[in-house]
C-alpha cells in the first residue's frame, strides 16, 4: 500500500504569511494534481499541519529559531485556500508540545490522538510519496523518520519547496534524503509509475 503525504501547506508558510517561503504557493497546483491522481486510484491522502500553542520553545520569543507562526485556530495555521484536499483526507497535527520543535510528521497525530505511524501500520501502508513544506525541515525530518521506520520514501520534487535559511539548504536536504535511500521524481516520471498502481494502492 502507498499513501500521499502533504506536509504543512499552511498560510503562514506561504508568501504573505508569518514565515512565508518564497514561491511556496507555486507548488500547490502540482500538489493538487498528485492529490487528484491518488484520490482517483483510491490511495490514501494524508495532510499534516503545524498547530502550535502561543508559547513554545519553537518560537524566537521563547528561545527558538522561528518567528511566531501556525498558532492553533488562527488564519495562519489554516491550509492554503488553493490546496484541494479530498474530504476523506486524514488530517494530522504537530507542534502541540511547547517543549519540542516537532518537525517530523511522525510526531503528528489526528484529533483522536492516533499517531501517523499507528495509522500507517493499521492501513498496511509501506510506501510514502512526500509533498509540501519545507524541503529542508519538515519534509527532510519526516523522510529521515520514515526511513528509520523502514518505509519506502519518494520525494515529489515539483511539489516541495524549501526555506533555504542558508543558501543551498534545500539542495543539500534533497541530497541527504537520497543518500538515506529516498527516491525523487516529478510528475512526468510519476505518471510512468501509475501502471504499477492498483486501485487499492
Amino acid at each position: 500500500m502507498k499513501a500521499l503525504l502533504v506536509v504543512d501547506v499552511q498560510n503562514d508558510f506561504c508568501p504573505g504569511g508569518a514565515l512565508g517561503i518564497k514561491q511556496a504557493d507555486k507548488i500547490i497546483p502540482a500538489i493538487n494534481r498528485y492529490v487528484k491522481i491518488f484520490s482517483a486510484k483510491k490511495i490514501p491522502v494524508l495532510a499534516t499541519r503545524d498547530w502550535h500553542p502561543k508559547k513554545t520553545v519553537h518560537f524566537k520569543k521563547y528561545g527558538g529559531v522561528w518567528p511566531e507562526h501556525c498558532v492553533k485556530n488562527t488564519k495562519g495555521a489554516r491550509f492554503h485556500p488553493k490546496l484541494r484536499l479530498p474530504k476523506k483526507a486524514l488530517l494530522l497535527y504537530k507542534g502541540m508540545d511547547p517543549k519540542k520543535d516537532s518537525y517530523s510528521a511522525f510526531q503528528a497525530q489526528d484529533k483522536e490522538g492516533v499517531s501517523l505511524a499507528a495509522f500507517l501500520k493499521a492501513m498496511g501502508i509501506t510506501e510514502l510519496y512526500l509533498s509540501g513544506l519545507a524541503t529542508d525541515y519538515c519534509v527532510k525530518f519526516t523522510t529521515k523518520d520514515a526511513i528509520k521506520k523502514s518505509f519506502k520514501v519518494n520525494i515529489l520534487l515539483d511539489a516541495v519547496k524549501g526555506v533555504d535559511l542558508k543558501p543551498g539548504d534545500s539542495a543539500k536536504a534533497i541530497k541527504e534524503m537520497r543518500n538515506l535511500g529516498a527516491k525523487s521524481l516529478t510528475l512526468v516520471k510519476f505518471k510512468r509509475q501509475l501502471e504499477s498502481f492498483g486501485n487499492s494502492g
